[in-house]
């Protein structure tokens, strides 16, 4: 549900071969060398395929022919960078959101499973909402999937792979609440390099966004003033895959207060755990 590889199977296969292939030339300035690292990394990622979604470094050192010490640096810095997740448990990595948009725009009707675009549909037709599935891309949502209810007021016409600022909505603060504790530290430290004057607001908002997940097991913003828009949203945390954020939008005068703290959130929270135990 959560996860797409970009790659699999033999249409990985040119990369790595390539990246076995390439070597440096350190007497050519404008030759293959620079483009080195491109091509290991590409093949890296190009091990991963649906029979193999877990990969420890050795294993990846081994397929692709890339020595070992430059493959750790590497994994590490696309773990980073969000293109690969790293589980501890397993001491293995996985592909994750940034690698998954390189690809998704083009699949997306193929890849999203039906019975999650189902499950969000009927909460967007039953509550005439704008529903969106995301996940963590660097500082960004990435988002996954949408549906629209036919009697909603707004299509905010986001396609997969659109980005939302991670601290600025709610969907970024559901996600950033269910992230592990170290991913967040790093996450709130870029943010705030990134946002500059803007951060203390920035950084109350947040704070107080995963303060009400805490409390109430979903996060609004109750009134966006420049847009009239009412956001609700909650993590999506499936076993052995990144956590993502479920949210619907609605126009202010449909969404009030009430209507969100009553019916809205508490709603959408049992929709996260319905697809949650999907497991897929």
């Amino acid at each position: 549900m959560l996860h797409t590889n970009v790659t699999s199977g033999a249409a990985g296969r040119p990369a790595v071969e390539a990246a076995r292939r390439v070597a440096p030339r350190r007497d050519d300035r404008h030759g293959d060398a620079r483009i080195v690292p491109l091509a290991r990394g590409l093949a890296m990622l190009s091990t991963f395929s649906p029979e193999q979604q877990w990969l420890g470094s050795q294993e990846i050192a081994e397929r692709t022919g890339v020595p070992a010490p430059t493959v750790s640096r590497m994994l590490a810095s696309m773990t980073t960078l969000g293109y690969l997740h790293y589980d501890s448990g397993r001491r293995k990595y996985r592909l994750a959101a940034a690698s998954l948009s390189l690809g998704y725009a083009a699949i997306a009707d193929a890849e999203a499973p039906g019975a999650v675009r189902a499950e969000m549909r009927r909460f967007a037709e039953g509550t005439d909402t704008y529903m969106i599935l995301g996940t963590r891309d660097k500082l960004d949502v990435s988002v996954l999937e949408t549906q629209v209810g036919e009697q909603a007021v707004l299509d905010l016409q986001l396609s997969a792979g659109s980005r939302l600022a991670i601290a600025s909505c709610p969907m970024g603060w559901a996600l950033l609440a269910a992230l592990p504790e170290q991913e967040r530290f790093y996450l709130e430290d870029h943010l705030e390099r990134r946002s500059g004057r803007d951060w203390p607001v920035l950084r109350r908002r947040m704070a107080e966004g995963m303060s009400q997940l805490l409390r109430q097991g979903f996060c609004t913003s109750l009134a966006d003033e420049k847009a009239g828009l009412v956001s609700v949203a909650v993590p999506v945390q499936v076993p052995d895959h990144p956590p993502a954020v479920l949210a619907c939008v609605g126009r202010s005068g449909s969404m009030p207060r009430a209507r969100v703290e009553r019916d809205l959130g508490p709603r959408l929270a049992d929709t996260a755990r319905t697809l949650q135990g999907m497991q897929c």
